[in-house]
Protein backbone atom coordinates (compact mmCIF):
# COMPACT_ATOMS: atom_id res chain seq x y z
CA UNK A 1 0.00 0.00 0.00
CA UNK A 2 1.37 4.07 -0.42
CA UNK A 3 1.25 5.84 2.31
CA UNK A 4 2.79 9.36 2.83
CA UNK A 5 4.75 10.24 5.88
CA UNK A 6 4.44 14.18 6.80
CA UNK A 7 7.11 14.88 9.56
CA UNK A 8 6.43 17.98 12.10
CA UNK A 9 8.16 21.12 12.37
CA UNK A 10 11.24 20.27 10.47
CA UNK A 11 13.72 22.43 8.90
CA UNK A 12 11.46 25.75 9.59
CA UNK A 13 13.86 28.44 10.58
CA UNK A 14 16.88 27.41 10.25
CA UNK A 15 15.73 24.61 13.10
CA UNK A 16 15.49 20.56 13.28
CA UNK A 17 17.70 20.39 9.97
CA UNK A 18 16.89 17.05 8.43
CA UNK A 19 18.34 16.65 4.37
CA UNK A 20 15.68 15.12 2.02
CA UNK A 21 18.14 12.36 0.66
CA UNK A 22 19.63 11.25 4.33
CA UNK A 23 15.50 11.03 5.46
CA UNK A 24 15.18 9.05 1.93
CA UNK A 25 18.12 6.44 3.13
CA UNK A 26 16.53 6.05 6.59
CA UNK A 27 12.70 4.91 5.29
CA UNK A 28 14.63 2.46 2.55
CA UNK A 29 16.94 1.29 5.85
CA UNK A 30 13.33 0.26 7.18
CA UNK A 31 12.57 -1.89 4.23
CA UNK A 32 10.38 0.65 2.89
CA UNK A 33 10.10 0.82 -1.25
CA UNK A 34 8.89 3.54 -4.09
CA UNK A 35 10.84 6.07 -1.68
CA UNK A 36 10.55 9.75 -2.54
CA UNK A 37 10.70 13.19 -0.64
CA UNK A 38 8.60 16.16 -1.79
CA UNK A 39 10.03 19.56 -0.70
CA UNK A 40 12.24 19.96 2.01
CA UNK A 41 9.08 20.19 4.91
CA UNK A 42 9.28 16.49 5.57
CA UNK A 43 7.06 15.05 2.89
CA UNK A 44 7.84 11.02 2.11
CA UNK A 45 5.65 8.64 -0.21
CA UNK A 46 6.52 5.12 0.42
CA UNK A 47 4.98 1.73 -0.29
CA UNK A 48 4.67 -0.88 2.50
CA UNK A 49 3.02 -4.10 3.06
CA UNK A 50 2.64 -3.22 6.39
CA UNK A 51 -0.84 -1.69 7.26
CA UNK A 52 0.24 -1.29 10.88
CA UNK A 53 0.29 2.60 10.93
CA UNK A 54 1.15 2.61 14.83
CA UNK A 55 4.21 0.43 14.32
CA UNK A 56 5.08 2.08 10.92
CA UNK A 57 4.93 5.36 12.82
CA UNK A 58 7.13 4.30 16.00
CA UNK A 59 9.73 2.74 13.75
CA UNK A 60 9.96 5.50 11.55
CA UNK A 61 10.34 7.82 14.68
CA UNK A 62 12.45 6.17 16.66
CA UNK A 63 15.30 5.94 13.24
CA UNK A 64 14.66 9.24 12.70
CA UNK A 65 15.70 10.27 16.10
CA UNK A 66 18.11 8.34 16.31
CA UNK A 67 19.37 9.26 12.56
CA UNK A 68 19.46 13.10 13.26
CA UNK A 69 19.61 13.95 16.61
CA UNK A 70 16.39 14.90 17.63
CA UNK A 71 12.36 14.09 17.83
CA UNK A 72 10.23 14.21 14.82
CA UNK A 73 6.66 13.55 15.09
CA UNK A 74 5.63 11.60 12.32
CA UNK A 75 2.28 11.55 10.90
CA UNK A 76 1.20 8.35 8.46
CA UNK A 77 -1.82 8.67 6.18
CA UNK A 78 -2.46 5.66 3.38
CA UNK A 79 -3.53 6.43 -0.37
CA UNK A 80 -7.29 6.03 0.48
CA UNK A 81 -7.02 9.10 2.91
CA UNK A 82 -5.66 10.96 0.86
CA UNK A 83 -8.23 10.28 -2.21
CA UNK A 84 -10.81 11.05 0.89
CA UNK A 85 -8.83 14.34 1.23
CA UNK A 86 -8.91 15.61 -2.69
CA UNK A 87 -12.98 14.23 -2.97
CA UNK A 88 -13.18 17.30 -0.28
CA UNK A 89 -10.81 20.07 -1.65
CA UNK A 90 -12.88 22.11 -3.48
CA UNK A 91 -10.94 22.23 -7.11
CA UNK A 92 -11.10 26.09 -6.91
CA UNK A 93 -9.51 26.57 -3.05
CA UNK A 94 -6.08 27.05 -3.82
CA UNK A 95 -2.69 28.52 -2.29
CA UNK A 96 -1.81 31.62 -4.86
CA UNK A 97 -1.81 35.66 -4.39
CA UNK A 98 -5.74 35.74 -3.76
CA UNK A 99 -6.35 32.54 -1.40
CA UNK A 100 -4.84 31.11 1.06
CA UNK A 101 -6.09 27.33 1.65
CA UNK A 102 -4.20 24.43 3.81
CA UNK A 103 -4.91 20.97 4.76
CA UNK A 104 -4.45 20.41 8.42
CA UNK A 105 -3.82 16.93 8.73
CA UNK A 106 -4.82 15.63 12.71
CA UNK A 107 -3.29 13.02 15.03
CA UNK A 108 -5.81 11.16 16.74
CA UNK A 109 -6.00 12.76 20.05
CA UNK A 110 -6.77 16.08 18.04
CA UNK A 111 -9.46 14.51 15.94
CA UNK A 112 -13.59 14.92 17.21
CA UNK A 113 -16.67 14.89 14.88
CA UNK A 114 -17.57 18.98 16.53
CA UNK A 115 -13.67 20.17 16.08
CA UNK A 116 -14.99 22.82 13.65
CA UNK A 117 -17.04 24.07 16.95
CA UNK A 118 -13.85 24.51 18.90
CA UNK A 119 -11.98 26.14 16.37
CA UNK A 120 -12.13 30.45 15.90
CA UNK A 121 -13.36 30.39 12.87
CA UNK A 122 -14.67 33.85 11.74
CA UNK A 123 -18.13 32.49 9.65
CA UNK A 124 -17.73 35.55 7.53
CA UNK A 125 -14.09 35.12 6.40
CA UNK A 126 -12.88 31.63 6.82
CA UNK A 127 -14.34 28.36 4.97
CA UNK A 128 -13.67 25.35 6.79
CA UNK A 129 -14.10 21.69 5.69
CA UNK A 130 -13.91 18.82 8.25
CA UNK A 131 -13.68 15.41 7.38
CA UNK A 132 -12.26 12.72 9.68
CA UNK A 133 -8.19 13.19 9.64
CA UNK A 134 -8.29 16.62 8.50
CA UNK A 135 -9.55 20.15 8.06
CA UNK A 136 -9.45 21.90 5.12
CA UNK A 137 -9.16 25.64 5.02
CA UNK A 138 -9.86 28.62 3.21
CA UNK A 139 -9.37 32.51 3.19
CA UNK A 140 -9.08 35.16 0.97
CA UNK A 141 -5.11 36.81 0.91
CA UNK A 142 -6.56 39.88 2.01
CA UNK A 143 -8.35 38.92 5.23
CA UNK A 144 -5.62 36.33 6.63
CA UNK A 145 -4.53 38.63 9.28
CA UNK A 146 -8.49 38.78 10.56
CA UNK A 147 -8.91 35.34 10.06
CA UNK A 148 -9.28 32.88 12.72
CA UNK A 149 -6.73 30.64 11.30
CA UNK A 150 -3.71 32.80 12.41
CA UNK A 151 -5.16 32.33 16.09
CA UNK A 152 -4.63 28.41 15.95
CA UNK A 153 -0.56 29.35 16.36
CA UNK A 154 0.41 27.81 19.88
CA UNK A 155 -2.64 26.09 20.83
CA UNK A 156 -2.69 22.91 21.61
CA UNK A 157 -4.85 22.05 18.94
CA UNK A 158 -1.99 23.76 17.04
CA UNK A 159 0.68 20.54 18.35
CA UNK A 160 -1.54 17.82 17.44
CA UNK A 161 -1.96 19.09 13.26
CA UNK A 162 1.05 19.23 10.62
CA UNK A 163 -0.29 21.67 7.39
CA UNK A 164 0.35 21.78 4.26
CA UNK A 165 -1.22 23.82 1.69
CA UNK A 166 -3.64 23.30 -0.99
CA UNK A 167 -0.92 22.89 -3.68
CA UNK A 168 1.56 20.82 -1.43
CA UNK A 169 -1.53 18.36 -0.55
CA UNK A 170 -2.15 17.82 -4.58
CA UNK A 171 0.88 17.51 -5.41
CA UNK A 172 1.43 14.64 -2.31
CA UNK A 173 -1.78 13.08 -3.93
CA UNK A 174 -0.16 13.02 -7.49
CA UNK A 175 2.98 11.49 -6.55
CA UNK A 176 1.20 8.75 -4.30
CA UNK A 177 -1.39 8.07 -7.78
CA UNK A 178 2.46 7.77 -8.99
CA UNK A 179 3.75 5.48 -7.13
CA UNK A 180 0.63 3.33 -6.76
CA UNK A 181 0.45 3.08 -10.84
Amino acid sequence: MIFVALLRGINVGGNNRVEMERLKTVFEELGFSKVKTYINSGNVIFESSSEDLGQMTSLLEEKIEKTFGFAVKVLLRDFNFMKQVMEKLPEDWLNNETMKCDVMFLWDEADVENLLDQLPIKKDLDHCIYLKGAIIWSVKRENITKSGMLRLVGTKLYKQMTIRNANTTRKLFNLMNEAAA
